[in-house]
């Protein structure tokens, strides 16, 4: 029996396991405890930086090790796959400006430090008017929508949408912590991943 699909799904769990600690209020409050408050200034950047270079060996785990296809989408269904993707990918990039990318990266704290209260804008226009998490939305469009599907593809985008609702589930937590009522109006009037009220027009 392959075990490279195991590894992968594991790999990507152990992932989500070390970002969501490091994402945690918790944590960010006993770094600050141990560092000092400057640590707000920098914090997000870091957390972006090591999040991105800590997943690159995950996502390199398909292509080492020992594989097997599962299907092949042909054509010409595999090119609106493909184009489903492209749709997914251009999503992703307009959602992103749709929030304040510099912020969003950890740069703006970095130089200008953190907002008075802790308290940034919440963004209820544009994608995230009919979901609360398009980025995360538009990520899984996008792996789903793979025209050539392995085992260990499989593994890896099974991980990787656990993880997202999971990681979607406690960024909701500190989205109430940080907005409140705000938030809690906002949810109740829109879906998290999947845009319901756009599929029901």
């Amino acid at each position: 029996m392959n075990a490279s699909p195991w590894i992968i799904l594991v790999a990507m769990l152990l992932y989500g396991v070390v970002h969501s600690i490091l994402a945690a209020l918790s944590f960010k409050a006993r770094l600050r405890q141990w560092l000092g408050a400057h640590t707000d200034r920098w914090y997000r950047l870091f957390y972006n930086v090591f999040a991105t270079l800590s997943l690159l060996p995950v996502l390199a785990l398909p292509a080492l090790l020992p594989d097997r296809t599962l299907y092949r989408i042909p054509a010409p269904w595999s090119y609106l796959a493909m184009a489903g993707q492209v749709a997914a990918a251009l999503m992703l990039i307009v959602a992103l400006l749709q929030t304040d990318v510099l912020a969003f990266i950890g740069l703006r704290q970095l130089l200008e430090g953190p907002k008075p209260g802790g308290k940034g804008k919440l963004v209820v226009k544009g994608f995230y008017r009919w979901v609360r998490h398009p980025l995360y939305t538009a990520g899984l469009i996008f792996i789903w929508l793979t025209p050539t599907m392995t085992a260990n593809l499989l593994a890896l985008y099974a991980g990787v949408t656990i993880y997202i609702v999971i990681g979607a589930l406690f960024e909701e937590r500190k989205l109430l912590h940080e907005f409140g009522e705000e938030y809690k109006s906002y949810r109740q009037r829109t879906p998290m991943l999947i845009p319901l009220r756009l599929i029901r027009r």
